[in-house]
């Protein structure tokens, strides 16, 4: 076949959608009867180029490296991106299939100047790129934008990357077409105009043929129906394919919701009429309004001494034990918790104590590693507290404080011995709650393993998508999926969820399914809940980061808010 399949270039910032609407894009035309095949830069294929290069930028670590040059890293991207042009997509090009891609050399070269790689050095690298794709040029480019919701803030390297973005289409607007796709609704009105702009035309005759001959009967193609193209069904999650457990995500976050608004107005129990939140324990769909989050925030984060260190010190002291008790037997102690006055000894020797006598000074709300046979320390406290003393030793609060996003904050964490994924996410999230960071809470997520448990239960098929995508597409998808659902929804005072609620809501459905959906198993294959609820008498006066704009609204009575 002489004639060239199509290139459908999906270009865009993080958290824009392009991924999720070039995978159902790729299915459209599938159904429509075109041969077509969908690939990303760098690649997350096994056993490629690409995804040795993925795993090296978002996990240098596992890869034996401490630190990487942003252009140098951004010259094993263009490697990659070669790699799989060669190989994979020029072939494919060539076949007359058509291809779409989720990122172009653009990528390289706008989160490369971002970095602060060479600019002179991207240039020539990127045309050698280039010089790989030959006569090749882009069908049309889609360029993904997506405007800042209730509560959203941008970073100032969210910015500079939508301003790139910018200077370089206008510039290779010359070259090829280009489409900005604003996607602020829902994903299947992103996807309709990304179909009509495309113009696929008719499918293949050998498509055609293909798709016919099994069950033609012996007629010729010319005697069959023609084919058409399938409708946009807006209401799909294309290309992830929901369980029965996906409903009951949304069944749960709405009651869950609605029994924290039941206690937050006083209202007498029972709570709620669904027997498994009345007989066992669940977090909050809000993270920041469980028991631990709220006091973190009022009488830790917001209780004391507002310089830099000191906040770090409290809000990482009490989240190394994440248990309201050992922060109060603290507090007794030592009257005032501060940096200032810390001593190892005095410290060490409180938690000592309390150990000995039978107290619990560890939260179980998860497990806190230990460090194992390489620590120095006999017992863990001992360790949490000298890691403490090491971060503040490192200047860690004001490199943090300097960190132009969520994810940059989260590798500084990650860096730390002990702390894996789960917990350097949660850190992060804490920390900014705080007056140090001023993060939106949708531009970075990492998901946990219970909540790895939940998104597989919901899922039979992420469709080529992975966690972190899912949790961005719930999050994405809220306000839609209640109202399909006719579910009464009552946001935080007008606070959407967010990633960070979203991610714990699939650990708690993890939980919850395993009564109310023993058949559907997860990866730990666990059939129990171990804890049950137990009313704790104490009131919450709810009170939350005053950067949100909540506290003014929960003193006037705090109106309900049904709409996202």
């Amino acid at each position: 076949m002489s004639q060239y399949g199509k290139l459908f270039v999906f270009e865009g910032a993080d958290s824009s959608g392009k991924t999720t609407i070039s995978r159902a894009f790729t299915e459209h035309a599938k159904a429509a009867g075109f041969e077509c095949e969908w690939f990303s830069f760098p690649g997350r294929e096994t056993g490629t180029l690409g995804r040795h290069v993925y795993e090296v930028h978002h996990d240098p670590r596992a890869a034996g490296i401490k630190t990487i040059n942003p252009t140098s890293l951004q010259l094993l991207h263009i490697a990659a991106h070669i790699d799989t042009i060669e190989r994979q997509i020029v072939p494919a090009l060539k076949q007359g299939r058509h291809v779409v891609l989720d990122r172009y050399w653009w990528s390289t070269f706008v989160y490369g100047i971002v970095a602060g790689a060479n600019e002179h050095s991207l240039e020539a690298m990127t045309e050698i790129e280039r010089s790989h794709w030959a006569n090749i040029q882009p069908t049309e480019i889609f360029l993904f934008r997506r405007k800042l919701r209730l509560g959203e803030s941008q970073s100032l390297e969210q910015i500079s990357i939508a301003k790139e973005y910018d200077k370089l289409a206008a510039k290779e607007a010359l070259n090829y077409p280009i489409s900005i796709i604003c996607n602020d609704k829902s994903a299947g009105e992103a996807l309709a105009q990304v179909v009509q702009i495309a113009k696929l035309g008719k499918p293949l005759r050998d498509s055609i043929k293909q798709r016919i001959a099994p069950s033609n009967g012996g007629r010729s193609p010319q005697d069959q129906p023609s084919f058409r193209t399938p409708p946009v069904v807006f209401s799909k999650l294309a290309p992830a394919k929901p369980t029965v457990v996906y409903e009951t995500y949304w069944r749960f976050a709405a009651e869950r919701q609605s029994i924290f608004f039941r206690k937050f107005s006083d209202a007498p129990q029972p709570w709620t009429d669904d027997p498994v939140l009345r007989e066992y324990k669940f977090t909050n769909a809000y993270r920041a309004s469980d028991r631990a989050s709220q006091h973190l925030i009022r009488k830790v984060i917001y209780g004391g001494d507002q310089a830099r260190d000191e906040i770090f010190f409290r809000t990482m002291l009490f989240k190394m034990f994440n248990r309201i008790e050992t922060w109060e037997l603290l507090t007794r102690s030592f009257g005032i918790v501060a940096f200032s006055d810390y001593s190892f000894d005095g410290y060490d020797a409180v938690l000592t104590e309390a150990i000995n006598s039978g107290k619990t000074i560890y939260s179980g709300a998860y497990i806190m590693p230990s460090g194992g046979p390489s620590s120095t320390h006999d017992r863990k406290h001992r360790m949490h507290l000298k890691l403490i003393e090491k971060m503040l030793k490192d200047d860690l609060p004001a490199r943090l404080v300097d960190t132009p996003s969520m994810g940059k904050a989260f590798e500084l964490l990650r860096a730390y011995p002990t702390i894996g994924d789960f917990l350097a996410y949660q850190y992060v999230t804490d920390l900014n709650y705080s007056t140090l960071l001023n993060f939106s809470e949708t531009e970075f997520v990492i998901p946990g393993p219970g909540a790895r448990d939940g998104i597989r239960k919901c899922f039979s098929d992420f469709g080529g998508l992975n966690e972190i995508d899912i949790i961005k597409l719930v999050a994405e998808r809220q306000q839609v999926e209640f109202e399909r659902l006719g579910l009464d929804f009552r946001s935080l005072w007008g606070r959407p969820l967010q990633f960070i609620d979203c991610q714990n809501l699939f650990c708690e459905v993890d939980k919850y399914s395993r009564v109310k959906h023993p058949e559907i198993a997860g990866i730990t294959g666990r059939t129990r809940i171990k804890q049950k609820y137990r009313n704790t008498p104490t009131p919450i006066q709810f009170w939350y980061p005053p950067k949100w704009n909540l506290n003014d609204q929960i003193a006037k009575g705090g109106l309900l808010v049904s709409s996202i």
